[in-house]
């Protein structure tokens, strides 16, 4: 039906909030944002369990350490009323796949928006093979206009529409992004992925600014480290002369030459 559509917008709009707020029951620290954090990500999913071995290693995971992001795992099938705890749904008009109900989705993202701040910027994203395509550009926008992002991680023939109109009508739209001109089996690895992008551009994840490579002289630039001289079956493979020569200006020109 025609009103059951959502008005196309930016994936950057936002809406004033809607007096609409289920009344669920729901760890409320769980999703209220400390304002002393830079970013918090809510990742909605049916494999919490995908997570954990990525998300707490390395760079992101003293990110959390230092309270510069936090990340929050929701596991869907905690919002359903079932003791099967079902998430889907064979699709209306027939057809292949299954769908996400409705009933646990409005559950799990009401229970997030419920307890946003009135200072918060929140993005809601749907991964979608049919979305904008999410680049470095859109990791650094996101990283700079919002402090809380939450995502659907989808899976099976994706959500049920009215999803995205009852999201607009507690005051917010959902952006569908695809990482790619390719098909996956589920959300998971879209989540860490834009966790990780957007983590790289938030103050004091990396250390410095000039971490970032695209700020120093560009994605792909071709590095070299020890030894100067490495014999491989006989042959010799060598570093380039003029980034041993000490003459910073001529290796920045070098490196300006071979962007990619």
């Amino acid at each position: 039906m025609a009103n059951e559509r959502v008005r196309p917008r930016s994936c950057f709009a936002s809406r004033a909030r809607s007096g609409l707020q289920p009344a669920l029951k729901t760890n409320a620290e769980l999703f209220i944002v400390n304002l002393e954090l830079n970013m918090q990500f809510d990742i909605v999913t049916i494999f919490p369990e995908a997570f954990s071995s990525y998300l707490n290693t390395s760079i992101l995971k003293r990110a959390q350490k230092n309270k510069k992001i936090k990340i929050n795992i929701i596991n869907l099938r905690d919002f359903t009323a079932d003791k099967h705890k079902t998430v889907d749904e064979k699709p209306y008009g027939g057809g292949a796949g299954m769908v996400f109900k409705i009933e646990p989705l409005t559950k799990a993202i009401g229970s997030i928006l419920k307890f946003k701040s009135k200072n918060e910027k929140v993005k809601v994203i749907l991964f979608s093979a049919s979305g904008k395509q999410f680049d470095s550009k859109m990791a650094s926008d996101f990283a700079k206009k919002y402090n809380h992002i939450i995502m659907i991680a989808g899976h099976y023939e994706g959500i049920d529409e009215r999803v995205k109109k009852i999201v607009w009508d507690l005051g917010f739209k959902i952006c569908e992004l695809s990482i790619g001109s390719y098909v996956l089996t589920g959300g998971e690895l879209p989540a860490m992925i834009v966790v990780d992008a957007v983590s790289r551009h938030i103050p004091g994840v990396l250390g410095k600014i000039e971490s970032l490579e695209e700020k120093r002289y560009g994605v792909g630039v071709p590095v070299y480290t020890r030894p100067e001289v490495f014999v491989y079956r006989g042959k010799k493979y060598k570093v380039p002369k003029i980034l041993l020569s000490g003459n910073h200006k001529k290796i920045e020109n070098w490196r300006k030459q071979h962007q990619k």
